[in-house]
């Protein structure tokens, strides 16, 4: 009888361990990985090398799934309260915080295996991404725009990338990352929004609070602070039609978005518009290939 139990265990810890990561749920390594290939194609004129794509991909999954087991070890009294995450590993008790952090440790030991196959700039900025990725989760209980934090932590990869390739940091990728920083915090305030009365009840800080009324607002001035630094990106690569045509589909996605999100501001609507930007990601990605491809 035991010997039959035990496999049933194993599967449900596995199980366990794979909502930890978010397995399952791949948007927000897609919304990773895009400005980091972005950044690698417009750095690599077109042709990064290939091994980059996928020290790059494997890196955007595994600091990701990283983020979540951290997210969820720094959130674990909290996300029981809350109506969307109480069913969380940790939270629902299906995990306990010793297997979560080895989990995390084992994540990072990955990550840094990656990170040794990169030149030497982009070895050390990877410390930084780690000292961002792991500090986010914390945020929210101390400064009023956490999301903004994670915006610059989702941002950075897109230096290291320029850095990997050129082994150096230039405008270009400073601007990949500012837009970076700006869109993140603008979709993950939308995102937040789902939250909102949870959130008031348990004392977490998020944009989406600190915003009130004018959340919406500010989301949609983050979307156009966004495009326009990848019109000036553009411009300074000297990128082509097809591009300013994905900017063009991107400003359309933003403007549905932010309407849809305003008429109607419930938990369904607001994670529909969230999940939306991995298409942008793909968009602005689509655009700078092709147009590489065209008139490079």
């Amino acid at each position: 009888m035991q010997g039959m139990i035990r496999p049933l265990i194993e599967r449900e810890k596995i199980r366990a361990v794979s909502d930890l990561i978010r397995f399952s749920r791949p948007v927000g390594t897609y919304l990773v990985l895009f400005p980091t290939l972005w950044s690698l194609f417009l750095a690599g004129n077109g042709r990064p090398p290939l091994a980059l794509i996928v020290i790059f991909s494997l890196g955007s999954f595994i600091m990701r799934s990283a983020g979540c087991a951290i997210n969820d070890f720094a959130d674990r009294e909290f996300d029981g309260k809350v109506e969307r995450t109480k069913e969380r590993p940790l939270a629902s008790g299906r995990l306990k915080v010793g297997e979560a952090l080895i989990t995390f440790a084992i994540l990072i030991g990955i990550a840094f295996s990656l990170s040794l196959m990169l030149n030497r700039l982009a070895f050390y900025l990877c410390f930084v991404g780690l000292f961002l990725a792991t500090t986010y989760p914390f945020t929210k209980r101390f400064i009023h725009l956490p999301q903004a934090f994670m915006g610059v932590a989702f941002g950075w990869g897109s230096i290291i990338a320029w850095a990997a390739v050129r082994n150096t940091v230039e405008l270009p990728a400073l601007l990949i990352f500012l837009a970076t920083a700006l869109w993140a915090t603008a979709y993950d305030t939308v995102y937040a929004l789902q939250d909102i009365d949870d959130d008031r009840k348990i004392g977490v800080k998020s944009s989406a609070i600190f915003f009130g009324r004018y959340a919406i607002t500010a989301v949609a001035a983050l979307y156009a602070g966004t495009v326009s630094l990848l019109i000036w990106l553009g411009i300074l690569s000297g990128l082509g039609f097809i591009y300013y045509m994905a900017l063009l589909a991107i400003s359309a996605i933003f403007i549905y978005q932010v309407r849809s999100v305003k008429t109607s501001p419930d938990r369904e609507t607001a994670f529909r518009a969230f999940k939306s930007n991995v298409r942008i990601g793909a968009l602005v990605l689509a655009g700078i290939i092709f147009d590489l491809m065209v008139n490079g």
